[in-house]
């Protein structure tokens, strides 16, 4: 018995051990906020600066409040606090994000040099690999979103989570005649988050060369919810960014979006970080917010915010500066059009990321910023029948098979090749020794 508790005691530690870790690199937020409070000095730094970070959502800090932020933050000697980063839909991503913003006062809403969230080498080969396979596609003439939404159908998770922000962003309050656009945002930031890129990007970026094709592409995300307002009148995106800026998570997307899909005109790909496919990665975490973007005709691939710049008075170029993030932009446009082109372009080579500066750097960096703003006293997101697909002419969901439980899912409508994402039901190696043993130990005795 003594043997088999030891025996067991291994299985235990080896399966714990085997759930993933963070990727490499990576200090989750929560965690350093954590090991701040457990030291008292720096437990109060901290406290101030989340005050200061909720006080800024609201209004702008005035210039003694400022000082006294900027006096906290100089203070702030917590490293793992001031390097961390945070994970795209992970289960206490707000908290995380709350965390990370609270610290970085000093950071503008248009620092296109950082972004909350860490896009370690393997998600970012991953995603260029989903690219590369999607870009070899042949169209053959057939509605290749018509064929995305059937293969999501095919797959359980993609087929539940879609039919639930279908309905949650088709159906009305009761006693009006308009969605929740709020349970719609979420609904949709779900199955981004959730299903695979190989379903939930095939769906969002499948080519067009037809009208059909292009207008069931566009209303994907249930734009008349999304981001449409129930009077049908454009708001300022000026007004847009505003909200945006008030809300952790969609400061965040926007933040992540203008980080990785920074234009070039001197890179092959468009883009200054040269990576295409981080670039969709980002733009999808923007579905689901205030600032949803779409796009904008059936035969291009063209993509706007719903939202103009009238009455923009003197800042006029501030507006024109975040339409353009998406109307001018090469980098966006390059990856959207590599995804799923005929004929394939060249894969983008994804070079290894660039240093970053050590914790300490970033620390005399904030430390520098903060003595000289000090110095200056500057004064700145069902229930719905599987089968519900959209109606390419009438804009509606059409009936289809509800998704097979049993089907072989295939890869982006590929005849081969994928890899389907159900778990293997092999069992582990760990358990197939431990029960061996156990049989040996039993005909011993």
């Amino acid at each position: 018995m003594l043997f088999l508790g030891i025996l067991l005691g291994i299985f235990i530690r080896d399966v714990v051990h085997s759930s993933p870790p963070l990727p490499p690199g990576i200090v989750d937020c929560v965690e350093a906020e954590k090991g701040c409070k457990a030291d008292p000095q720096c437990k109060e730094l901290y406290r101030t600066l989340e005050g200061c970070a909720s006080k800024e959502a609201v209004a702008p800090l005035g210039s003694k409040t400022r000082i006294e932020c900027l006096e906290a933050l100089s203070a702030l000697h917590y490293l793992p606090l001031l390097a961390c980063k945070c994970q795209r839909g992970a289960r206490r991503e707000e908290h995380c994000l709350r965390a990370y913003w609270s610290v970085r006062i000093l950071q503008g809403y248009d620092d296109l040099e950082a972004s909350p969230y860490d896009d370690s080498p393997v998600e970012t080969s991953h995603m260029a690999s989903i690219v590369a396979a999607a870009s070899s596609l042949p169209l053959d003439g057939q509605n290749a979103c018509l064929k995305a939404a059937q293969d999501c159908g095919l797959y359980e998770k993609c087929g539940s989570l879609r039919s639930e922000y279908v309905l949650a962003c088709t159906k009305p309050v009761p006693g009006s005649d308009h969605c929740n656009r709020q349970k719609c945002h979420r609904a949709l930031r779900r199955f981004l988050e959730r299903v695979p890129e190989e379903y939930s990007l095939g769906v969002l970026f499948c080519p067009c060369t037809d009208k059909l094709c292009g207008e069931r592409r566009r209303k994907t995300i249930v734009p008349s919810c999304s981001y449409q307002e129930r009077d049908g009148i454009q708001p300022n995106c000026l007004h847009l960014q505003s909200y945006c800026r008030k809300d952790q998570l969609c400061r965040s997307r926007l933040a992540d979006f203008q980080h990785n899909c920074q234009p070039s005109g001197l890179s092959p790909s468009g883009c200054i970080r040269e990576s295409g496919a981080v670039c969709l990665k980002s733009y999808a975490g923007l579905i689901g917010t205030i600032m949803t973007p779409n796009y904008l005709s059936n035969s291009t691939v063209d993509v706007a915010l719903w939202c103009n710049c009238e009455g923009s008075g003197n800042q006029l170029q501030d507006c024109l500066r975040i339409q353009s993030m998406f109307t001018n932009n090469a980098c966006l446009e390059n990856s959207i059009s590599t995804m799923g082109s005929s004929p394939p372009r060249p894969v983008e080579s994804i070079p290894p990321p660039s240093p970053r500066p050590s914790p300490l750097d970033q620390q005399n960096k904030l430390s520098n910023n903060a003595q000289d703003e000090l110095s200056n006293n500057a004064v700145e997101q069902s229930e719905e029948d599987d089968e519900e697909e959209e109606e390419e002419e009438g804009g509606q969901f059409d009936v289809i098979p509800l998704y097979a439980e049993k089907a072989t899912v295939s890869n982006l409508g590929s005849g081969g090749g994928g890899v389907s994402p159900r778990l293997s039901s092999a069992p582990p190696p760990s358990l197939l020794l431990l029960l061996l043993l156990l049989s040996a130990s039993l005909s011993w005795g």
